[in-house]
């Protein structure tokens, strides 16, 4: 028994230890929001801000310069109360309508008014209160996925791509942070563009979430202490996502790592629609709104995956 407590307050103690450090973020909506759902709803972002990162390093991760912040990535990792937890993509070329800014690709409420009006717009769109958030940039996306000693991914194509600096031959290789970065940003060299992209987004979380709770891991102390000391460093949190929240998300993105859940996609109706926004993805209304009843209920959406 006295074992067992050690290991228990190694294990859980290096991530307390650690959480405090984490940068925090405004992003809970103000007003009217939906009621909330008996299961939990947090957006996971993936900014991509190049803050912190010198000409140097946005040269070797391919980043460009650009100025501002937009999401790479948006997704919400739903936890029902019963059932399988679920990722689910919001491609975020998403033609939604964002408040105060009438319609538009969803990415853009974050450039308009940071994470606190990606909530929102989230929330307005599919009826489900958001319980937490959490996001990454770039930097700390590498830094995470080094952290862990890279990942195994499996491409079944060879991708040259110059816009994400990605140069991979096909079939199953280790990535360290900065091929795992291309991979997951790519998208020109994708025939399905933004929704290819999403799929290997949710792959890439997987991996690293598998990797990241694996024995090789947690069995050494110092990679132990170095992944979570990287990912606090790495991960912003909403000022409103407290202990619970944290260890909410992330022992749902556990579940997805482990085979306790599943991996899917807001249903698309049209990927390519020409919209004022320019080329947008339009989501299949009425499956779209099954998954989000089905979530207002508490109730899991495997039916929805495939």
């Amino acid at each position: 028994m006295a074992a067992l407590v050690l290991v228990l307050a190694y294990v859980l103690g290096v991530p307390l230890l650690t959480w405090p450090f984490m940068p925090r973020t405004d992003a809970t909506p103000a007003g009217d929001r939906p009621a909330a759902q008996p299961g939990q709803v947090y957006v996971l972002a993936g900014s991509d801000s190049r803050a912190g990162l010198t000409t140097e390093e946005q040269d070797r991760l391919g980043t460009g310069s650009d100025a501002g912040q937009r999401t790479d990535t948006i997704m919400m990792l739903y936890v029902p109360t019963t059932g399988k937890a679920a990722l689910i993509s919001i491609p975020r070329d998403s033609y939604v309508t964002i408040p105060g800014h009438d319609k538009n690709k969803i990415n853009a409420a974050y450039a308009f008014g940071g994470p606190e009006l990606l909530v929102q717009t989230v929330e307005q769109n599919t009826g489900l209160q958001v319980d937490g958030y959490a996001e990454i940039g770039l930097g700390g996306f590498v830094n995470a996925v080094d952290a862990v000693g890279g990942i195994e991914m499996c491409p079944p194509d060879a991708i040259k791509d110059r816009d994400s600096n990605l140069d991979i031959p096909a079939g199953c290789q280790q990535m360290d942070g900065v091929t795992a970065l291309g991979y997951v940003r790519m998208r020109k060299a994708d025939p399905r563009g933004d929704l290819g992209r999403a799929q290997r987004q949710r792959e890439m979380l997987s991996a690293l979430a598998k990797k990241t709770i694996s024995p090789a891991t947690i069995a050494l102390p110092w990679r132990w202490w170095g992944v979570n000391s990287a990912l606090s460093r790495s991960i912003t949190i909403g000022d409103d996502t407290g202990l619970g929240g944290l260890a909410g998300i992330g022992w749902g993105v556990v579940r997805i790592g482990t085979g306790g859940g599943i991996t899917l996609s807001v249903p698309v109706g049209n990927p390519d629609a020409h919209t004022s926004a320019g080329s947008s993805v339009l989501w299949d209304d009425a499956k779209a709104g099954e998954m989000f009843a089905a979530m207002q209920a508490g109730q899991p959406v495997d039916q929805f995956a495939g």
